[in-house]
């Protein structure tokens, strides 16, 4: 009788540890990011994110005007991350920048049209024959 409860109690036990210890999906998307011009905004989106809970891997390709990133399901979703994006000053997909947050970005890091971006490099002229 008591080793029939005992192992109840273990195998009651070991299913519930069990239940516990499974891994929520991990899921990488990927986030236009058109408005990312230069290593200043990968870092800052990079910094930006890390702070989010279940975020755990973030690569802003400023070159693609993409950002991939890793999350988990059961901690965020791609709509929140969008946000934060958006929130730290950048265009994320189909979310606009936060007004008051690109206007705090450094002028290199803005739109051409609002007189930000880099400066092209000038092209060296023809060698002289």
């Amino acid at each position: 009788m008591i080793k029939k409860i005992l192992f109840s109690v273990i195998a009651v036990l070991g299913v519930s540890i069990a239940g516990f210890s499974q891994t929520k999906a991990l899921v990488q998307a990927t986030i236009k990011t058109p408005t990312a011009l230069c290593q200043s905004c990968k870092e800052r989106i990079e910094a930006y994110l890390k702070r989010y809970d279940g975020v755990t891997e973030i690569n802003v390709n400023f070159r693609k005007g993409e950002t991939k990133v890793k999350y988990h399901t059961d901690r965020t979703d791609i709509e929140q991350i969008k946000t934060a994006i958006a929130n730290a000053g950048y265009d994320a997909d189909d979310i606009p920048a936060t007004e008051d947050m690109y206007k705090r970005l450094p002028k290199s890091c803005k739109k051409p049209e609002d007189g930000g971006g880099h400066p092209k490099p000038k092209t060296p002229p023809p060698p002289q024959q």
